[in-house]
């Protein structure tokens, strides 16, 4: 079962990376964030260093036999978050996906 779990994980990491190799070079935005992204290229780095914190989660594994678990788990989140703010700047702060035009 852990196998299939760590399957899963490594599909969405891929999928994650494609979205946004995507656009950077191509200035593409997968559809469930098109309508709120305005800057298509800034919106793909974020998702790199997403991507790059969770690869390296999934990779290396904080463990505490090493003695710097908590340091390395704490990093990754932090190349995590720091993507996901990346991602936030590339939004547009007053567009919303519900609002229909009258």
């Amino acid at each position: 079962m852990h196998m299939y779990l760590v399957v899963a994980a490594w599909l969405a990491v891929a999928l994650f990376a494609a979205a946004g190799i995507a656009s950077v070079v191509a200035d593409w935005v997968p559809w469930p964030a098109r309508r709120r992204v305005v800057r298509p290229r800034l919106w793909g780095y974020g998702t790199l260093v997403t991507t790059l914190g969770l690869s390296l989660l999934l990779l290396l594994e904080p463990s505490d036999a090493a003695g710097f678990g908590g340091v390395a788990f704490f990093g990754y989140l932090a190349l995590f978050l720091v993507g996901f703010i990346i991602q936030v700047r590339a939004q547009s702060p007053g567009r919303d996906t519900t609002k229909t035009s009258s």
